[in-house]
């Protein structure tokens, strides 16, 4: 049996920070304007997109 992880295309900014530990919004923002995170627009709402959450979440464990 194979496990394969499913990776959301855009992570609401409230789940990232859940993801990342509770992290707080400015954090967050402070992520992406580093260009650790990038954020995705759609109308007004804010997200996160899944791969550089994954990308960044394996980077603190590797």
């Amino acid at each position: 049996m194979q496990t394969r992880e499913v990776t959301r295309r855009l992570v609401p900014i409230e789940d990232a920070q859940v993801e990342l530990g509770g992290i707080s919004r400015t954090t967050l923002y402070r992520l992406i304007d580093d260009g650790h995170l990038i954020r995705a627009r759609i109308g007004r709402r804010a997200f996160i997109t899944g791969e550089s959450l994954a990308n960044y979440i394996n980077g603190l464990t590797a």
